[in-house]
């Protein structure tokens, strides 16, 4: 057969090119796997870091969180310094100077669900005016009626007895629409007024400073009791007010009228704050009489816990930035650890942290430098976030990338958010466990065998792990010998201050409760 030379010379050609091609893939390959062992080598904790499916596991990460964690025996050191605290509070000795102030609030009588009666009661405590009607069915039976009444700009910086006049308005309207004005029968008001005061009496406070937007001329120095009572018998309305107190006292007797064994009350919210039933006999600020009960309920102030320093052991640099930042630096240190107005940006602050140093959304740190998104501004991881992110559990992370995403991070991966959970849970831990410290002292202080907590505020109502984590904790804190129990009360603004008007208005107090040593097992 003879040569085909056009068809050899072809098949040469393609063998050629076949094998430079085979050649030059070879070389990418090798080349390729060099630069990757490169690249490992001189980056190891960053080629690490994305296989770790365990966010505690990282030490890196690990070591900027250790900073959150507290000991046992740090924990014992806080309950000390906040009885030490409280002393000083209690004492009149050292109670001007005090952080922590300790405040007798006049309310000596405790529910037990007895009562018979109807009470109305006035809730304060910003932009909103809450007028209640509540009937006391007796057995720890209500009913409530209510309305919300808008408080405008002008009345809130406006003069001061315009803003009660308003008040006695709302009252007015609503006694009218329930039919009970001018009926012969004069109903008493217990009045939340959720501002500074200084109480001088069950039905006397003068405001120390309006907050909250509030800045009404003629009131700061003078008894809101009587300003509200005068505008009242202005408009010969026929109620009388007999009790003003603030919501964690009103959280404590709200929850009292269907537990009688509440003796604590506390607030987990914006802030927080504690009260608690102390003895007389303790409480060497105390100007009022002897008599039986021999009680009162102290509102602690325990925000202001660590003003002094006495909390730096356990401060971060992050607590610290807050504080800096805040309106009122240096100021309810103890309060800026726990509570919800600021748990949300210690979360920020360390997200940032761990973006600086390259241990968090790794790959894209060019696609996070728009300074305009929430997570580089203040207040722009909200503490609801927080409690969205702990819900979230398995692999899908649904809900942690939707927070992600609103502050400004596209496409998260997983170990991006398994690691954003992770620092939610121990920031919120530490602020549960703080608040279990504060709660072991005064349970311990208080000493009855049987202990209830009423508890409000939205942090420890929404948070889908607080609660947990403050029973674990306060189980190795407090007294073996004491059986403690955590409830959510209910209203106490409006239902916790009709029952404190209840027990002052005597035509009404069928029984009441005394926590003295008779009723302790």
């Amino acid at each position: 057969m003879p040569f085909n030379f056009a068809q050899i010379f072809q098949d040469d050609l393609i063998t050629s090119m076949v094998r430079k091609t085979a050649y030059g893939l070879a070389t990418t390959c090798v080349l390729g796997a060099a630069a990757y062992a490169g690249y490992c080598v001189a980056a190891p904790e960053k080629h690490q870091l994305r296989h770790y499916r365990h966010p505690e596991l990282n030490d890196q990460i690990e070591k900027v969180l250790d900073s959150l964690k507290i000991t046992d025996d740090q924990l014992e050191q806080i309950m000390h310094l906040l009885e030490e605290e409280m002393n000083a509070g209690l004492s009149p000795l050292t109670h001007h100077q005090a952080i922590v102030k300790m405040f007798p609030t006049y309310v000596r009588n405790i529910p037990n669900g007895t009562e018979i009666g109807q009470v109305l009661a006035l809730d304060l405590g910003g932009t909103n005016f809450r007028v209640l009607l509540i009937d006391l069915r007796g057995n720890s039976r209500i009913e409530l009626t209510s309305k919300i009444f808008l408080i405008p700009q002008s009345v809130m910086i406006g003069d001061g007895k315009r803003l009660f006049r308003h008040l006695a308005e709302c009252l007015h309207e609503f006694m009218q629409k329930e039919r009970i004005l001018n009926t012969g029968v004069c109903y008493p008001i217990g009045f939340t007024f959720s501002f500074p005061c200084q109480q001088e009496g069950l039905a006397s406070a003068r405001l120390t400073a309006w907050t909250k937007g509030f800045d009404c001329s003629g009131v700061v120095n003078e008894d809101v009791v009587k300003l509200l009572q005068d505008a009242i018998d202005e408009k010969r309305i026929n109620a009388k007010c007999v009790a003003l107190i603030n919501d964690t006292v009103g959280t404590l007797m709200a929850c009292a009228y269907k537990d009688p064994s509440t003796a604590i009350g506390l607030i987990l919210g914006t802030g927080t704050n504690a009260c608690y039933i102390e003895n007389l006999d303790k409480v060497g600020t105390w100007k009022g009489d002897y008599n039986e009960p021999k009680q009162v309920i102290i509102n602690m102030e325990w925000g202001a816990f660590g003003d002094n320093g006495r909390l730096n052991l356990i401060r971060t640099k992050y607590d610290e930035e807050v504080d800096l930042s805040s309106m009122n630096p240096g100021k309810q240190i103890f309060e800026k650890m726990i509570s919800g107005m600021y748990m949300g940006e210690i979360v920020r602050l360390i997200i940032l942290d761990l973006l600086q140093q390259e241990l968090l959304f790794l790959g894209h740190r060019d696609t996070y430098g728009d300074y305009k998104t929430p997570l580089y501004n203040r207040g722009g991881f909200y503490t609801k976030f927080v409690s969205t992110v702990e819900i979230d559990e398995g692999i899908q992370f649904s809900n942690t990338r939707r927070v992600l995403e609103d502050i400004g991070i596209r496409n998260p991966t997983y170990d991006d958010c398994a690691i954003v959970r992770h620092i939610c849970r121990q920031v919120s831990k530490r602020a549960a466990k703080l608040a279990a410290a504060g709660l072991a002292v005064l349970i311990n202080r208080i000493g009855r065998s049987n202990i209830t907590v009423g508890v409000d505020g939205s942090l420890y109502r929404y948070h889908p792990r607080f609660k947990h984590n403050m029973e674990r904790c306060m189980e190795t804190l407090i007294n073996k010998s004491i059986q403690f129990k955590l409830t959510l009360s209910d209203d106490g603004s409006g239902k916790g201050a009709a029952m404190v008007a209840c027990l002052a208005d005597d035509s009404l107090c069928k029984k009441s409760v005394v926590h003295n040593e008779t009723t302790r097992d």
